[in-house]
């Protein structure tokens, strides 16, 4: 049997990030009507309930990838993720050299919580730093500032993590006093093996929703910049927004971009087992209650893996395409790439269609030119 990614939502936040459209609640809120630490106390017991079910309906799960996103990890405190961790290693075989890795903030990643989930067998990181100029911070809405930030860096270095990532906002409006280039002075002074560098989106039903985004090409301009800076000092794009030193790119996303299998537990969480796609509401309440996970239908074929595929700067490999679906590059694109090629958005290698850097920034325009007409 295949490993799969174990992906745990862990929907608690000290405030909700005004640009943020994840599911995640404030702790404390009054979703659940208990009080903070018993809100969390019951989500660890209903996720370690699911995770031993999904053990014993597999026969057991084989993972090589765990990873703990939210909201904010590091505000459920080390001992639940520790025993969260433990319930994931209960409900089957979890691999020796799994990547296990916590997102964390650094307002909550204090330093006994970094050395007690190293301890724990956590051995990454993804620090979410944003900017490490703090008008921006405050545009943002983070509780940090860029000397915390730093300080974060550090004391995850002490506590014996050597494979770190850190999240860089990209495409800030002039007003936010962003300075791309001061971060990246920073990143090359403190050297994280992955750096995740998401443009800003205004996304609809938050506080940023009716906000200036930046001049679209400003923003494409710093994004072409900050792929050229990242890679002289030795982290390589290998995705549209993921850079890292050779040996270190993610292998849990990867997991979502080569199509294979994984399972999400939490509100929010999405998985992809046995060829079905699977996801619990984004209720906190309801995840704590029990309520099954609603069926999404069958998943992994042929578009949607040439879409995820063509997110990476390998790009999708026709003998890959051939071997899983029996499909060539001219039966399956109809000729449709030829055009996007010839204007810079698409490249041609040998067995091997991807997208150039120009072509990830208006990636969701390629997809629905390239993509078979019946998937649009």
């Amino acid at each position: 049997m295949q490993p799969i990614g174990v992906y745990l939502h862990i929907p608690f936040c000290a405030a909700k990030c005004p640009y943020c459209d994840f599911y995640s609640l404030p702790v404390g809120d009054a979703a659940t009507g208990m009080g903070a630490e018993e809100s969390m106390d019951a989500y660890l017991a209903a996720a370690q309930r699911r995770l031993q079910a999904a053990g014993e309906a597999a026969g057991g799960l084989r993972a090589d990838t765990v990873y703990f996103g939210g909201g904010t990890p590091s505000v459920f405190g080390a001992a639940r993720l520790t025993a969260l961790l433990e319930a994931v290693r209960c409900a089957g075989a979890l691999e020796a050299g799994a990547e296990i890795t916590a997102e964390v903030n650094p307002c909550s990643a204090t330093p006994a919580l970094l050395a007690a989930l190293r301890a724990a067998g956590f051995n990454r990181l993804s620090i979410g730093v944003q900017s490490f100029c703090d008008p921006a911070l405050r545009y943002l809405g983070r509780r940090h500032t860029a000397a915390q930030a730093e300080a974060c860096i550090r004391a995850a270095r002490a506590a014996g993590f050597d494979n770190l990532s850190v999240d860089l906002m990209l495409a800030l409006p002039e007003a936010a006093g962003n300075d791309w280039r001061r971060s990246l002075e920073q990143i090359a002074r403190l050297a994280p093996e992955h750096v995740s560098a998401y443009l800003l989106k205004l996304e609809p039903g938050t506080p940023f929703a009716g906000r200036q985004p930046a001049e679209e090409e400003t923003a494409a301009q710093e994004y072409l910049d900050v792929c050229d800076a990242l890679a002289s000092i030795g982290l390589q794009q290998y995705e549209i927004s993921n850079f890292a030193r050779p040996g270190f790119a993610s292998r849990h996303n990867l997991k979502y971009w080569h199509c294979e299998p994984y399972l999400g537990v939490g509100p929010g969480a999405h998985s992809f087992l046995d060829g079905r796609r699977f996801y619990f509401p984004r209720d906190l309440a309801a995840f704590i209650a029990g309520a099954p996970p609603v069926q999404d239908g069958e998943g992994g074929d042929a578009t949607e893996y040439a879409m995820l595929a063509l997110r990476l700067t390998e790009g999708l490999r026709e003998s890959a395409l051939r071997a899983r679906y029996g499909l060539d590059f001219a039966a399956f694109f109809a000729g449709r790439e030829a055009p996007l090629v010839r204007a810079g958005l698409l490249r041609r290698g040998e067995g091997t269609l991807a997208m150039t850097r120009e072509g990830f920034l208006v990636s969701n325009a390629v997809l629905a030119r390239l993509l078979p007409l019946d998937a649009r």
